[in-house]
């Protein structure tokens, strides 16, 4: 169901679906709510990341079904303004986001400065350093490319965005950004994504946070994403293969199975009733629940984004509290007392 609500005069479409605890989306940078429903592999994708929940995303103003023409505030603090409102709007205390892209930005410094409204942070694709994304010749290229032919800067968006998709699957997204905003809106909203920087804003995020990023992303880096997750305070960081952007495209399963691991977690506000819980700490549990999964040590440390010999410990802690001498028996025994 799309709603409108008034942000600085303009009416801002967005769209709740489900129901449960609120999975709120900030906007990227174009998108269209009823013309997203011509996309089966996006659709499938919402669909199964928003099981259980409400789920609520939004056009920025000045694209899709929100208001069109140039919008009031298109920076960073018009993105968080309009989160701010969506989230005012539905009346919840606390929400899960889900940042994605250049929405990770509006998501972090939501969550920052705003930490009592958010209960967890999830981001994918996402950066902090919007200048770090290309250099300044091509990021330059393509604006200028957007704003004097937008066929074929849509079409340039598409290969980048897309990755390895074929030729039907980029035009009809190509089509789908010309409808969603015209060549001047585009160009202004991008020309801000180039310029979001919210690396200060990173420390203080509280909320449990997961990142997960593609290695060959090709529209934004992932070694911007590792940035993110050494950033903010126990943030966990999930590499995932593939070069496309966008996570309905490629393996979108392998998108789903990270993000549903924290979505179907105990929320961070109910302490476990189980008392086994007092057993280990909320580090060592994190830690065995990918020990569980079957990753490595380094292979831990690299989503944890701290050393291997870090990881080793908390490994022996867990070992020695469950009372088992190795991995695969300190598993079971944690099964067997429901802390998996």
């Amino acid at each position: 169901m799309i709603r409108f609500l008034t942000v600085r005069g303009r009416r801002v479409a967005y769209e709740v679906r489900g129901a449960g605890p609120p999975l709120v989306c900030p906007a990227w940078w174009v998108g269209h709510l009823e013309r997203d429903r011509e996309d089966a592999a996006a659709a499938r994708f919402w669909a199964a990341v928003g099981e259980g929940r409400t789920l609520v995303r939004y056009d920025r103003p000045g694209v899709g079904v929100s208001d069109r023409g140039e919008p009031a505030d298109p920076s960073l603090e018009g993105e968080v303004e309009v989160l701010g409102a969506v989230v005012d709007e539905l009346g919840a205390e606390r929400v899960t986001l889900l940042g994605g892209s250049s929405g990770g930005c509006a998501a972090i410094a939501y969550a920052a400065r705003s930490p009592e409204r958010v209960e967890r942070l999830l981001l994918y694709g996402a950066y902090a350093d919007g200048p770090a994304i290309t250099r300044p010749e091509v990021r330059d290229a393509i604006l200028a490319t957007v704003r004097s032919h937008w066929g074929l800067g849509s079409r340039l968006l598409s290969d980048v965005f897309l990755g390895a998709a074929s030729a039907e699957e980029q035009e009809r997204f190509a089509r789908f950004q010309r409808a969603a905003a015209s060549a001047q809106t585009a160009a202004l909203l991008l020309d801000q994504v180039y310029r979001h920087d919210v690396r200060t804003l990173l420390p203080q995020v509280q909320a449990p946070t997961l990142v997960v990023h593609r290695r060959e992303d090709r529209a934004i880096p992932y070694r911007l994403g590792r940035e993110v997750a050494a950033g903010i305070p126990g943030a966990a960081l999930v590499p995932l293969p593939g070069s496309a952007h966008f996570p309905w495209a490629g393996d979108a399963d392998a998108v789903v199975r990270a993000l549903r691991t924290v979505l179907d977690g105990p929320r961070p506000d109910v302490p476990a009733a189980e008392p086994a819980a007092a057993l280990l700490s909320h580090r060592e549990r994190e830690v065995l629940t990918l020990v569980a999964r079957g990753l490595s040590d380094r292979e831990i440390a690299e989503q944890m984004v701290v050393s291997p010999h870090t990881v080793h410990r908390h490994v022996a802690n867990i070992r020695r509290k469950l009372g088992r001498g190795s991995r695969t028996a300190a598993v079971a025994e944690a099964a067997r007392l429901g802390l998996l």
